[in-house]
């Protein structure tokens, strides 16, 4: 397995966003994984890459973006179910317990699944960013009840910059009928 790094930059513009996704590809050698609008109006970029080359592309979009950056980060070593998450391509086989971290902000709830990933033996089934949800963020999890309930308080407690958690919510036994929507 390849450990990588990713970083965002999450903007309040539209077209400052699209710009700022341009000029950081451009920055390093790295990898565009989102570069999208999500809302309110906001747009969304995630690289991948070496430590370095992220840094320097985060760096260069914090610049460019300045007055219009509304979270970002750098996170080194990401937990490999995050990126399939995130893209819709997790493999969802078996729903056991549930758990939900909701946040304010797309960049913020990122950090927060691959801390709840890192922190116990969970499958992240999905990461919803922003997009139809008025810019907030979840991410949901499944395994046993005692990992779940670690690793949502694991994530929660890894959520600061991008302000408070919305909810964190584990449900033990979720009934079959919620099961089929999610899988």
């Amino acid at each position: 397995m390849k450990l990588r790094t990713i970083g965002c930059v999450e903007l309040n513009s539209i077209g400052v966003g699209i710009q700022t996704a341009d000029e950081m590809v451009k920055a390093a050698n790295v990898e565009l994984v989102i570069s999208r609008p999500t809302c309110p109006g906001r747009y969304l970029v995630v690289i991948t890459g070496d430590t370095g080359a992220v840094t320097s592309s985060v760096q260069t979009g914090l610049h460019l973006g300045a007055d219009m950056v509304v979270d970002s980060f750098i996170i080194p070593n990401v937990h490999e179910s995050v990126i399939p998450a995130m893209n819709g391509t997790a493999i969802r086989e078996k729903i056991n317990a549930l758990g939900i971290i909701e946040t304010y902000t797309a960049a913020s709830c990122v950090l927060a699944a691959d801390a709840a990933a890192k922190a116990g033996d969970v499958q992240l089934v999905e990461l919803r960013l922003s997009a139809g949800l008025g810019g907030k963020a979840f991410v949901l999890m499944t395994g046993e009840v005692s990992a779940v309930q670690s690793s949502v308080d694991a994530g929660a407690a890894n959520v600061t910059d991008g302000g408070p958690v919305v909810s964190k919510i584990v449900i033990p036994s979720p009934s079959d009928d919620l099961k089929k929507q999610l899988l």
